[in-house]
């Protein structure tokens, strides 16, 4: 059975080596951007999905992996920041407050399709503008969901973390793959 990632994230990509199992990534063509009334939830949730439908459409005989993480503070969507000056206003915003992280994941093959996710609680310290630029230019966090890289200098951001999963956090979360993973016959633990 061919494993496929889709995705072209090198935090997913190391992640799912965590497993020791053979597997390939496919970079998903998806149009990230939230549609009107979608809660931040629901945006991760939809894109996992679309995620690993697309990567399925070219590998028919595959079992795809999808997965989107999107961040919620005050009840909206916090993406990548892309930017120096984006991730300093995402940190700004953050400071002193909660934050939420929803990690969806989705695996189809041909025939079925599970989906779960994973909600981080992440309360962010009081922040200087001081300690935001020192962390901004020591981890240049701009490829990553609300600017905040925990497995890393990240970590020194926050006041608390609280999640079912610690992998989840960091892009894919990996207890609730290994779950679906052998519903679908592929066991990290082997056959036995």
């Amino acid at each position: 059975m061919t494993l496929i990632l889709a995705s072209s994230s090198p935090y997913r990509r190391e992640l799912l080596q965590r497993l020791k199992l053979p597997f390939q990534c496919v970079s998903p063509d998806v149009d990230e951007q939230v549609r009107a009334g979608e809660s931040p939830l629901a945006l991760a949730q939809r894109l996992a999905k679309e995620k690993a439908a697309r990567v399925l459409q070219s590998w028919p005989d595959a079992l795809v992996i999808g997965s989107d993480q999107v961040a919620c503070c005050d009840g909206q969507a916090v993406g990548k920041p892309g930017t120096h000056q984006a991730a300093r206003a995402q940190l700004r915003w953050f400071s002193n407050r909660e934050v939420l992280f929803h990690t969806a994941v989705c695996v189809m093959d041909a025939r079925r399709m599970q989906q779960d996710f994973v909600t981080t609680q992440c309360g962010f310290l009081p922040l200087t503008d001081q300690q935001i630029e020192h962390y901004l230019l020591a981890e240049q966090p701009y490829d990553t969901a609300g600017s905040a890289k925990a497995e890393a200098l990240g970590i020194a951001l926050m006041a608390y973390m609280r999640s079912d999963d610690p992998s989840a956090l960091i892009g894919l979360p990996l207890i609730a793959v290994c779950r679906m993973l052998r519903e679908f016959g592929l066991d990290p633990l082997g056959n036995g």
